[in-house]
């Protein structure tokens, strides 16, 4: 799977990602450390990928544009260091990947996950 991680994540994640086998980058490795959601999300379909974020907005930009792609996963649970980030998506992108290859939007939280397919319909 291809990710796109947020700049508010750590970047030794896309490290841990790469050695776990996802073709993952992070922003700042693009230049895009100050690009704005919209730009990012744009790259994300252009490249086929995933953004990873903790950023509210992403969810919202597309429910509001009936997009459907590219796919996100919103992480709900702050200050969480690359190793255990690493963890926490490996186990939801397993649980999550046919989801996330169709588009969608998945939240993860302590409580768990939760996934909305895309576009939003409402």
């Amino acid at each position: 799977m291809k990710l796109l991680l947020d700049q508010g994540l750590p970047r030794g994640a896309a490290d841990g990602l790469r050695q776990l086998g996802f073709e993952a980058v992070h922003a700042s490795e693009l230049g895009l450390a100050t690009a704005s959601d919209s730009d990012l999300l744009e790259r994300a379909l252009r490249e086929q990928r995933t953004v990873v974020t903790l950023d509210a907005d992403f969810h919202a930009l597309l429910a509001r544009s009936n997009a459907t792609g590219p796919s996100v996963v919103r992480v709900r649970i702050e200050g969480l260091r690359a190793a255990p980030l690493v963890v926490l998506l490996r186990q939801t992108l397993a649980l999550c990947e046919a989801d996330l290859l169709t588009g969608a939007m998945v939240t993860v939280d302590e409580q768990g996950i939760r996934v909305r397919a895309l576009p939003v319909v409402r």
